[in-house]
């Protein structure tokens, strides 16, 4: 969990910042004396630093420049009144990271600390000893140029680890390219993969280049990889022992430089016996596992994920949302099958349909046999349930399509086929 330095004289301000990065899964430390700051903590121990401008004793601009001074280039945030935007540019030609002009919102800071720490994602969420000891594997293996084979169930979160490998390589400056191996056809595939020339096959109307073109110097990752066809598992064989690739309609082969991590949520020695996949290749992708645990097993994640989830939904609406004690419990209580991405999806529709600015759960929650859903108790089809989803996000956003859109992780053309499927009128959504 990263840490926070909060310098801020106003008590009240301070607390709400606090407990504001709290739920966005960051440890705050919080100072209302710039000085003691200084002399009481040691600021290399901190991820990001954020600091009023007016304070006693030592101002903003002061307190950077003894961070400047002792070589500790730490991010920082300036926190600054209307009246003060000069210093606050001041600040930045002394190294302040960015500033925030009073009054802003939490949502709004919670997108500056995102653009600032982009690792400070989903990905530097774990509570649990399992979690915790893979994500410190996989940011060790991230160093060499090993291949890596990620496995576990549906929605544990493999491309969420794989970007993470990829971000503390030393590739991290160069492309990340990811394919779905099951999304696409056969035929279709080798393309995507490899490339076509122009002519190579009917359609191709120009020359395209493949993911291994586009990641090269970088890292592909290899979606669902047990899905592919049996016979392109020899093209990609070739291509990672050969370290090159011919396009489809090629004359000559191209050289590629390319890191490798591969994903499947089956046993792929069991898909070998069964004659579903190469054993050459197998042993290609294997060379270091990494198995992510069901959330189910991993309890400790649950609500950090949750708060996480909540908070980039919360920044989405502009409002500020937060978990309630019952919520939470009822959130433990459930087994989660459908791993992480079952827990953010619950998390965005339960957000979207609250009445207030607390999430609660439905209201026959904890009665036995209820239903894992957001519902809220009502009754009826699912498209009743997503009719009056799109209805709630749509007021929320004030009709703003392409925000509904947004939050509800669909493209504009869903929502206006949605409207336009369940006639939607203009006056439901100004009641």
């Amino acid at each position: 969990m990263k840490s926070v330095l909060i310098v801020d004289d106003e008590m009240d301000m301070a607390m709400a910042l606090r407990e504001s990065l709290k739920r966005c899964g960051f440890n705050p430390v919080v100072f209302h004396n710039p000085v003691e700051a200084l002399q009481e903590c040691n600021l290399n121990d901190f991820s990001l630093v954020i600091t009023d401008m007016k304070m006693p004793k030592m101002n903003g601009i002061e307190f950077l420049q003894e961070i400047r001074r002792k070589n500790i280039f730490v991010p920082v945030i300036v926190i600054t009144g209307y009246g003060t935007v000069e210093n606050a540019v001041d600040a930045m030609k002394l190294g302040a990271t960015d500033y925030i002009i009073k009054p802003f919102s939490f949502p709004m800071l919670s997108q500056v600390i995102e653009r600032i720490l982009p690792s400070g994602g989903e990905d530097s969420i774990a509570e649990s000893p399992v979690m915790k000891h893979i994500l410190s594997i996989a940011r060790e293996v991230a160093k060499s140029d090993i291949t890596v084979l990620l496995t576990g169930e549906s929605g544990t979160g493999k491309e969420v680890v794989a970007r993470l490998i990829h971000r503390n390589s030393s590739r991290t400056e160069r492309p990340f390219i990811a394919i779905n191996c099951a999304a696409i056809s056969e035929s279709l595939l080798e393309s995507e993969l490899f490339g076509h020339e122009k002519g190579a096959f009917t359609g191709a109307v120009e020359r395209r280049q493949g993911k291994f073109e586009l990641a090269n110097k970088g890292t592909l990752l290899l979606d669902e990889v047990s899905e592919m066809a049996y016979p392109l598992q020899a093209k990609l064989l070739r291509a990672l022992q050969e370290r090159e690739i011919d396009r489809i309609g090629g004359r000559t082969p191209l050289p590629v430089d390319v890191r490798i991590i591969a994903t499947t949520n089956k046993d792929l020695l069991s898909e070998v016996r069964k004659g579903n996949f190469r054993e050459d290749l197998y042993y290609r992708l294997n060379v270091f596992p990494i198995k992510l645990p069901p959330l189910r097993e991993r309890r400790e994640d649950i609500v950090p994920l949750a708060n996480f989830f909540l908070s980039k939904l919360s920044a989405k609406m502009n409002r500020v949302l937060a978990l309630s004690a019952d919520f939470i419990d009822y959130l433990l209580k459930k087994s989660w099958e459908g791993n992480v991405r079952e827990l953010e999806n619950f998390i965005y529709r339960s957000a979207v349909i609250a009445r207030g600015e607390v999430l609660l759960p439905p209201p026959d929650a904890f009665a036995e046999g209820n239903p894992s859903d957001p519902s809220g108790g009502r009754t009826g089809s699912l498209k009743d349930m997503e009719r009056e989803m799109i209805i709630e996000t749509l007021r929320k956003t004030s009709g703003n399509r392409t925000k509904a859109a947004e939050v509800l992780g669909v493209s504009v053309r869903t929502i206006r086929n949605k409207i336009k499927e369940y006639g939607i009128s203009e006056e439901e959504l100004k009641e």
